[in-house]
């Protein structure tokens, strides 16, 4: 199933559901229930059967702190899909409102986030934690207090990698510069910690290219990171295919020494090249893989010529949903 939902100045949500098997035709349905309202920059993860949404920016510009959950229900032989919206109770505790920041499930009931734009513009480099309870009525959230820690930024990725950790990824820091740097998220002694993962561009084939703000980082086949557009300081979008094998990462029980010291090799890092259909370039998009881990459906993002500029900002947005499959064994995606 694949799920929008809103974006600059709309609240609406759109759903199409794949199957198991692959489907090159999709039916779209719009799904009206007038809340959340609207917003852009917001996150929104997957746990189990639900979704989490979390923060954004409205149209006038406010960043929001609410969490909502929705609750999808299909009948497959009437082909009938339904999204039920509540407002999440998190009492009086809650992450400071912001945008584009990132968030991924990390179990059955978690949610981290990291990040974003907060109030007059301030970049944030915060790590909440949203403990759900078992029916997803309430949930707390407590902030992730650690040392070392990613520095503040936006336009990343957090992305969880069963039995390694969840790894964020690049964005925009605070002095505008965008980053290539790699954190680990991992469980140590009961405790949450963040770790860097130091390594070389120049070690790297064209990774002077890696650096990104606005990309997608998603789990595929193999235990791999796959990374996918953006864009650069000079907000030149990016259409580039990046995979970072993280299955050759140990977990810190396992290391002798921490990962700060030990680094991440070079050659973990390795740039796919595309066959086939050459979408446009994009950034601030989304992603997602389907079950086999084969398969990539990207959706939207913003583009450098397309038919709708928004007015204000004479941004430009794409509609078009296309499938990347993957050919790992020889280094290539076909679009």
């Amino acid at each position: 199933m694949l799920v929008f939902f809103a974006g600059r100045d709309l609240d609406d949500t759109w759903m199409a559901y794949i199957g198991k098997d692959f489907q090159r035709m999709l039916k779209w349905q719009k799904v009206t229930s007038g809340i959340p309202s609207g917003r852009f920059g917001h996150t929104c993860a997957v746990i189990g059967e639900n979704l989490v949404l979390f923060g954004g920016i409205n149209d006038r510009g406010m960043r929001q702190n609410d969490t909502w959950v929705g609750q999808v229900v299909l009948s497959e032989n009437l082909g009938i899909t339904t999204l039920s919206w509540r407002l999440l109770d998190v009492s009086s505790v809650a992450p400071p409102p912001r945008g584009a920041h990132a968030a991924c499930c990390v179990d059955k009931r978690t949610m981290v986030i990291h990040g974003g734009i907060g109030l007059y513009g301030l970049r944030l480099g915060d790590t909440w934690i949203l403990e759900l309870s078992e029916n997803f009525c309430s949930g707390t959230w407590i902030e992730l207090v650690a040392h070392p820690s990613p520095p503040p930024r936006s336009g990343h990725t957090l992305t969880c990698i069963e039995g390694t950790g969840t790894v964020l990824f690049g964005g925009r820091g605070l002095g505008y510069d965008v980053l290539h740097d790699v954190w680990l998220l991992q469980a140590s002694e009961d405790q949450l910690k963040w770790v860097q993962m130091l390594y070389n561009l120049q070690d790297i084939p064209e990774g002077g290219s890696l650096p990104r703000v606005g990309h997608s980082a998603t789990l595929i086949l193999g235990g791999r990171l796959l990374i996918y557009g953006g864009e650069d300081s000079q907000r030149h979008r990016k259409g580039d295919f990046w995979v970072l094998d993280v299955s050759k990462i140990p977990s810190i029980k396992e290391q002798s020494t921490p990962l700060n010291s030990r680094g991440l090799q070079a050659n973990m890092w390795r740039r796919l090249k595309a066959k086939g259909y050459k979408p446009n370039c994009r950034s601030f998009h989304r992603a997602c893989a389907d079950h086999s881990g084969r398969r990539l459906y990207v959706f939207g993002g913003m583009v450098d010529s397309l038919l709708h500029p928004a007015e204000a900002s004479e941004l430009r947005f794409d509609g078009e949903l296309f499938l990347v499959k993957f050919e790992l064994e020889t280094g290539a995606v076909r679009c």
